[in-house]
């Protein structure tokens, strides 16, 4: 079973639509005691951070998640992946749940030459692999992703960096640290690429549930 983290602002359809078509299981609640039942765990995100992190807070989820963690598989999308990490500076400086170390930061919309730039960040765009053996990625070769967002990570260990995407200057596309997973993109928006990094998502859920040989420092199997 993996479980869907409903706390106010994540895009729960297409996430589950794409979870049905790999014929997977799952639950959509907020309520630990639901989502505890989980072999796996998938957190949603669209919006602003602060807002975000205010309603995990007020719905007790964010201890919760840091917890659940340690123990099982958590993988966050979009704002989502963001939250994973210690802080973003989006409104007013807020702290995330620091389960990956880095700082979210806006894109400035000026490049180091001087010229302008959209923001946010949205439609599709090309992946460069850095660890082509995470779990992630297995069978799967660099691709278009589909992303929509106005901030990026910048990781304090580059070891959690998985794929990348290139906007003026480096976005981390997918991070990675233990059991705990992140995707920029969405992955239930981007074809068969994205669906097929769900179901190595769901893969290693079940390895890991069943207690199979995994280096989760290296994020592999």
């Amino acid at each position: 079973m993996i479980g869907i983290v409903d706390y106010g602002m994540g895009n729960l359809y297409s996430l589950s639509q794409a979870l049905e078509r790999l014929e997977q299981p799952y639950v959509i609640s907020d309520d630990p005691s639901e989502l505890d039942k989980s072999d796996g765990l998938i957190l949603p995100g669209v919006g602003a951070f602060k807002d975000a992190m205010g309603l995990l807070n007020q719905k007790k989820l964010s201890d919760y998640l840091s917890a659940y963690a340690e123990k099982k598989p958590l993988l966050g999308i979009c704002l989502g992946m963001q939250l994973l990490f210690d802080e973003s500076e989006e409104g007013v400086p807020t702290k995330g749940l620091g389960l990956i170390a880095g700082r979210v930061v806006r894109f400035s919309g000026i490049s180091e030459k001087g010229g302008r730039y959209k923001v946010p960040h949205m439609g599709w765009n090309t992946l460069t692999f850095v660890t082509p053996d995470s779990v992630l990625l297995n069978g799967l070769k660099p691709d278009y992703a589909y992303f929509v967002h106005s901030y990026r990570a910048k990781l304090t260990d580059r070891s959690a960096l998985i794929a990348v995407a290139d906007y003026d200057g480096e976005v981390p596309a997918v991070v990675g640290k233990g059991r705990v997973f992140g995707t920029q993109f969405h992955p239930e928006k981007s074809g068969a690429f994205g669906q097929a990094l769900l179901k190595n998502y769901v893969q290693f859920v079940h390895q890991d549930n069943k207690g199979d040989t995994c280096d989760l420092e290296k994020g592999k199997c």
